[in-house]
C-alpha cells in the first residue's frame, strides 16, 4: 500500500501578526483615551443647557432673518468694494515681500545658507504662524481703524504663504536649464531672469491667484475689528440685531467669495 499523503494546508494571510496587532489595537486606545480626556477638559465649563436650547434658539433667529432687506443693498456696494480693494492691495504688497524673500529662503538661490536662509525661514513662519484677524487687532492699535490696518494684515499674512509655496517652487526648479546658462558665461543677473525665473513664472502667478481667493474671504471678517470693509457693517447689523440686514450681508458675502473662486479657478486654469 502506498503511503498516506497529508495535503498541506495553503498559508493563512494575516494583515499584521500578532505582536503588530496588539501595537495597533494599543495605539488607537491611547489615541481615543486621549480624545475623550481632551474633550472632558475642552468642555469642563460648558453650560450644557445652552447647547440643547441651541436648535431652537437657530430656528428663532433663522425666522428673524427671513425676509433678507433687500434695500440695504444700496449700503452695501462701496464696503463691499473697499473689501476687495484690501484683499487686492493686501496680495499685491504681500508678492512684493514675498519673493526676494522665497529667493532669500531656498536652497538653491540663497547667498548665505547659514545666515541668510534661517532669517528668510524666520520670516516665513513669523507671518504664517498669525493670523489675519491677529494681524489687523494689532494693526488697528497702531495705524487706528480703517481699510489700511487690513490692506497691512492682508499682506503681513500673505507674506508667509507666498514665500512657503515659492521657496518650495524654486528648489525644484531644473537644474539642468540653470548649468545650461551658467556654461555660456552668463552672469548671475541673467541666470536668474533666464534659468530661474521662466520656471517659476507659472507657479507664482498661481500662487498669487490662490492667494487673493482666500483674501477676499479674509477680508471680509476684519472689520469686526474695526479693519474696514463690509465686516464693519456685519459687525454693526449683529450689535443692533438686525437680522434681516445680517441676513443680507451674508448673501452679499457668499456672491462676492463664489465670484471671487470662479475668477480664481479661471485664471489659475489658463496659467497653470
Amino acid at each position: 500500500m502506498k503511503a498516506a499523503t497529508h495535503k498541506k494546508a495553503p498559508p493563512r494571510w494575516q494583515l499584521r501578526d500578532s505582536a503588530s496587532t496588539w501595537r495597533h489595537f494599543l495605539s488607537w486606545l491611547a489615541g481615543t483615551m486621549l480624545v475623550v480626556w481632551c474633550f472632558q477638559i475642552m468642555t469642563n465649563e460648558t453650560i450644557w443647557s445652552f447647547v440643547y436650547d441651541a436648535p431652537r434658539q437657530a430656528v428663532d433667529i433663522g425666522s428673524r432673518m427671513l425676509p433678507p432687506d433687500w434695500a440695504y443693498t444700496r449700503e452695501l456696494l462701496w464696503p463691499m468694494w473697499e473689501t476687495i480693494n484690501m484683499a487686492t492691495l493686501g496680495t499685491l504688497i504681500g508678492v512684493v515681500i514675498a519673493v526676494p524673500v522665497a529667493f532669500l529662503a531656498a536652497r538653491n538661490t540663497t547667498p548665505s545658507a547659514l545666515f541668510i536662509r534661517p532669517i528668510a525661514l524666520f520670516v516665513i513662519v513669523a507671518s504664517r504662524s498669525i493670523n489675519s484677524l491677529i494681524w489687523a487687532l494689532l494693526l488697528v492699535t497702531i495705524v487706528g481703524p480703517g481699510p489700511l490696518a487690513g490692506v497691512f494684515a492682508i499682506a503681513l499674512r500673505s507674506i508667509g504663504f507666498i514665500g512657503k509655496l515659492l521657496y518650495e517652487a524654486i528648489e525644484e526648479i531644473d537644474e539642468r536649464q540653470v548649468q545650461a546658462i551658467t556654461a555660456t558665461g552668463a552672469s548671475s543677473p541673467q541666470i536668474m531672469a533666464w534659468g530661474i525665473v521662466p520656471q517659476i513664472s507659472p507657479a507664482l502667478a498661481g500662487i498669487t491667484v490662490f492667494r487673493w481667493d482666500i483674501n477676499i474671504r479674509e477680508s471680509t471678517v476684519l472689520g469686526l475689528v474695526g479693519a474696514g470693509g463690509v465686516g464693519m457693517k456685519l459687525e454693526s447689523a449683529l450689535n443692533t440685531l438686525a437680522w434681516p440686514k445680517v441676513f443680507m450681508l451674508l448673501i452679499a458675502i457668499f456672491a462676492t467669495v463664489a465670484v471671487s473662486e470662479w475668477i480664481s479657478a479661471k485664471v489659475r486654469h489658463k496659467l497653470l
